[in-house]
């Protein structure tokens, strides 16, 4: 899932760096300190999920125990990937993340398909939970005591979803403006939620945290379905290597940052399902359709209505910089050749994707089809969880083919071996439990080998579908007023 501005820059898109000087760019380079970098991790992984995936953890695994232990190691498998990240992102310096990984060791297909699940699944589906999820905390006011009706929460989100894509095609300015208003909706929210909930405790009331692990799930399926909620949180740690041109020192500052910032995350997370815990029962926290907004109901009183208000600020503006950022992998995959040239075309008066960003716009609203976050969730993790595994793995493929391989960071092997044996867990054991969701991923996936062969591989195709292209071009072109990117010579 792309979800911050550095990620602009590794997908090919809107390159400021490139329009400064060498002085500029060293200065630049040189700003960011161990601090700020710790900072910059932390603004990247805190989002909404924690507002909604705390509700899917104890609803699969059944006991208040066990929920806080899921939370726990899905924060540790955050920091052993991250450090396989690290090691990936120092040793193969190119741009697109995962897509470059991928490419750099096993080649074009795979590569391909990567680009392919993460257009057709990892960024329309986050882009549905984001604005489902803004959708719910701005409804459950108007709903107290009833269900809110599943239409309602469509439409709304369906609404959200056009209005941030039309405001990213007009003008991209207005989406960084945003940034501000998140962080701080984001940590006001968290730190209410860990406040009050620990401050019901202190009060005396324990009664959830008695026999914590009374009706423990044994089902290997369902914990790793659990897993798959709180990792959707901790989402934005394989993207840790991106800062990695702005760090001082970054071969010493980057692993001391993963170290500082995910533990802490970690804490902060552990923290806040504490509070939730503490003031909902598990029973009452799978009835809620928005979980901060039942606890503020129960322990905030008249200031209750600023919990739904800071939850969908912070979905709304995650949700318009998603849609920002996530635009920009068309934009590389066009640029590289593997989708169709007009995904890569630039407004003429404005840097802005404008095409690749109505495309997504498509898909996204297609995810709508459900409400049910949970599945929206377990559908994209499965598959995006598939990729990351991959990527890891291509660690331990260029350990072995290209042993003298510069590794500016080089992490022990016991580390990417153990985070693939989990990540196989994570994604075969779930096909017993979600076969649909872990089927429609697969079938998804495996469409793009034809689309593949079609459009890449068979470069002698006939004089009419050439222009049958050519045609659909120059109609996307003066629709959106957009034309081909300018290559550098």
């Amino acid at each position: 899932m792309v979800s911050t501005d550095t990620d602009l820059k590794e997908l090919g898109g809107l390159n400021t760096g490139e329009k400064l000087g060498n002085d500029e760019k060293v200065q630049m380079k040189k700003q960011l300190g161990l601090l700020e970098g710790v900072a910059i991790i932390l603004g990247i992984i805190f989002g909404s999920g924690i507002f909604i995936s705390p509700k899917g953890v104890i609803q699969e695994v059944g006991s208040v125990g066990l929920s806080l232990a899921v939370w726990v190691l899905c924060g540790l498998l955050s920091m052993i990937g991250a450090l396989c990240y690290a090691e990936l992102g120092t040793s193969i310096p190119r741009s697109g993340g995962d897509y470059a990984y991928i490419h750099e060791a096993f080649g074009e297909l795979p590569s391909f398909l990567y680009l392919w699940a993460a257009n057709l699944i990892f960024v329309p589906t986050t882009n549905a939970i984001m604005a489902l999820t803004f959708a719910e905390y701005i409804l459950q006011p108007f709903f107290p005591n009833c269900p809110i009706p599943d239409s309602s929460v469509r439409i709304i989100a369906a609404l959200t979803i056009c209005i941030l894509t039309f405001i990213n095609c007009y003008d991209v300015k207005e989406t960084s403006k945003m940034q501000n208003i998140i962080m701080f909706a984001k940590i006001a929210a968290l730190g209410i939620v860990i406040i009050a909930g620990l401050a019901w405790l202190a009060l005396g009331h324990v009664e959830n945290y008695t026999n914590i692990f009374d009706q423990t799930t044994t089902n290997p399926g369902k914990i790793a379905v659990a897993f798959y909620a709180g990792i959707f949180s901790y989402s934005g740690w394989n993207y840790l290597n991106f800062m990695t041109e702005e760090l001082k020192d970054p071969y010493k500052n980057l692993p001391r940052a993963i170290y500082i910032s995910l533990p802490l995350v970690t804490l902060i997370y552990g923290l806040a399902n504490v509070a939730y815990l503490a003031v909902l029962n598990p029973t009452e926290m799978i009835a809620s359709r928005a979980i901060a907004v039942s606890l503020g109901d129960r322990v905030l009183g008249p200031i209750a209505w600023i919990m739904p208000l800071l939850v969908a600020t912070s979905a709304f503006g995650g949700l318009s910089v998603h849609i920002m950022t996530s635009s920009r992998m068309c934009f590389v995959g066009a640029r590289n050749g593997h989708f169709p040239a007009m995904l890569s075309h630039i407004n003429v008066t404005r840097f802005s994707p404008t095409p690749a960003l109505v495309f997504l716009c498509i898909l996204s609203l297609l995810m709508l089809c459900t409400s049910d976050v949970f599945v929206l969730i377990t559908y994209c993790s499965i598959v995006e969880s598939f990729f990351i595994m991959l990527s890891v793995t291509a660690i331990l493929w260029l350990r072995y083919t290209r042993p003298n391989m510069v590794r500016p960071i080089k992490i022990p092997l016991w580390v990417p071996i153990s985070f693939v044996i989990i990540c196989a867990f994570l994604v075969v054991v779930p096909c017993y439990t979600r076969p649909f969701e872990v089927g429609m991923g697969a079938f998804i996936t495996a469409s793009g080998i034809p689309a593949y062969f079609f459009g890449f591989v068979w470069t002698k195709k006939p004089a009419w579908l050439l222009n049958f292209d050519m045609k659909v071009t120059h109609t996307v072109q003066k629709l959106f007023m957009s034309a081909r990117e300018e290559k550098d010579d």
